[in-house]
């Protein structure tokens, strides 16, 4: 999906108001009336049935927003005491994701259907080729019977009519672990023994159902407070806003933080710890070692893989090291990590030197609510450089290159490049795991999201572009490889 479409603006906007609600004299108050602001009386009604309906949403929006399940609340519960409930709040919630069941379509369910366009054949492909004998011809036409049906899909491929479509649940379709389905009601709901929080539903979901719980408020207070308040930002920054990165940074410093530090630093520290490691551990032909600075592989081999754990690298994330080089040097500060998904928020709340986490959709709310404008401000001169290997993590084929290059030994590396955890690939994984080997490559790369990071559910561009920012950007630090 389009990452500058109607849903991301609504989230924008609720996240700005919120932002200045906060900064303005009468916070509690201020939050209340957001969706009001939003939707007044007698305004447009623009995507719902009624302007009810859309204030409904919005305040479900805004329960996110301040960090909330939306799961849990109570129609009759005021937002203002869910935004005093957040001043008052010492950590976030667990679980990072959340459903607006107001927002749900409460889609048709997934099946193989026949169209009108379906003009009864003699030849009958999709009869013959069916075997499950799911396709009977009734008053002429093919009909299929769900009950029989395995969505193998053949009858789509030998229909010369185009006939035979799939109807699709998008965020039911977009999750390879079978985490979010509907409930009793027809609305959608997570499993959260089954979601690794790849925030693919995210994306997916044309209605923007599915949300993520909000730590901007944490993270304000934080920077309200007495304390230092260090950003670190993810390598795939870069491309997501039109500003260079240092401006970024510099945009963050206005903002109210302390310092800024790259994540990159860490991704070198990751890179360099897995090069030795891959040389410890790869001793014979066929043997292997996954490599992934992505939190939605570690939970889909704690939950659904359990087998590939011996083969997963031991070595730490770039998050992981950044954050403990900057809790060594201020261990009262506290640590904000910018990121491109959920996933991080998730690892955010494992890692005691992780403080916080927002989005680089957050970040930008919080740029637009303070009205900073990035292309008027000086570059922010980082303290350490980061190396180009380290600054490309955030792109497909990024941490396996990275390995490579800081190896000595980088002949025997062979890289595979799992490019999204999609199902066919989780059927890959799954057999190299099994066959103790991997025919392809010695040095695997997982990224959920196609792209990599840059790709992923909290980014503000589109992956095509950032890529490409990235590499360049990448490359003006080829000097500090070595």
């Amino acid at each position: 999906m389009n990452n500058k479409n109607h849903i991301t603006n609504l989230r924008k906007e609720v996240l700005v108001r919120l932002i200045r609600a906060f900064l303005s004299e009468n916070f509690i108050k201020n939050a209340d009336k957001i969706p009001f602001d939003i939707r007044p009386k007698n305004s447009e009604v623009i995507y719902r049935c009624c302007i009810h309906k859309e204030r409904a949403v919005l305040r479900y929006r805004e329960i996110a927003a301040l960090g909330f399940a939306i799961e849990n609340d109570e129609e009759s519960r005021h937002l203002s005491e869910y935004a005093q409930q957040a001043l008052e709040r010492e950590k976030p919630e667990e679980e990072v994701l959340t459903v607006i069941d107001t927002a749900c379509k409460g889609c048709v369910p997934s099946r193989v259907f026949v169209t009108d366009l379906c003009q009864g054949c003699v030849a009958r492909p999709c009869v013959s080729t069916c075997s499950f004998g799911a396709i009977s011809i009734k008053e002429g036409r093919s009909v299929i019977d769900p009950e029989k049906c395995k969505n193998c899909m053949k009858c789509i491929s030998v229909c010369p009519y185009n006939a035979i479509v799939k109807l699709i649940v998008p965020c039911e379709n977009a999750c390879s672990v079978d985490a979010i389905r509907k409930n009793e009601i027809g609305v959608a709901e997570i499993d959260f023994d089954k979601c690794i929080n790849c925030g693919a539903c995210i994306i997916a979901c044309p209605f923007g159902a599915v949300a993520e719980k909000s730590q901007v408020i944490d993270i304000l207070k934080a920077i309200k407070s007495d304390k230092k308040v260090i950003a670190m930002v993810a390598p795939s920054i870069v491309g997501q806003l039109p500003a260079e990165i240092g401006q970024i940074a510099q945009g963050l410093v206005e903002a109210g933080f302390d310092e800024v530090y790259e994540v990159a630093q860490g991704a070198d520290v990751t890179a360099k710890n897995e090069a030795e490691e891959f040389k410890e551990r790869i001793k014979e032909e066929g043997e292997f070692m996954t490599t992934s600075c992505c939190a939605s592989y570690k939970e889909f081999v704690d939950k659904h893989a359990p087998d590939i754990k011996p083969f997963m690298s031991e070595t730490k994330t770039p998050l992981y090291y950044t954050a403990g080089l900057v809790k060594k040097q201020y261990p009262e500060a506290v640590t904000v990590f910018a990121g491109p998904c959920a996933a991080k928020r998730k690892e955010g709340l494992t890692d005691k030197n992780v403080d916080y986490v927002m989005s680089f959709e957050e970040m930008g709310a919080l740029f637009v609510a303070l009205q900073i404008e990035l292309a008027n401000l000086l570059e922010y001169k980082f303290a350490n450089e980061a190396s180009a290997r380290g600054r490309n993590f955030g792109v497909t084929t990024g941490v396996a290159d990275s390995v490579k290059a800081a190896s000595r030994d980088d002949n025997k590396i062979k890289p595979v490049c799992i490019d999204g955890l999609d199902k066919k690939n989780i059927r890959d994984l799954k057999k190299w795991a099994k066959n103790r080997k991997c025919d392809e490559g010695n040095l695997v790369e997982v990224m959920a999201c196609p792209g990599g990071c840059v790709g992923g559910s909290g980014v503000l561009n589109d992956k095509k572009v950032t890529t490409k920012k990235l590499k360049e950007y990448s490359q003006k630090s080829k000097d500090l490889a070595e």
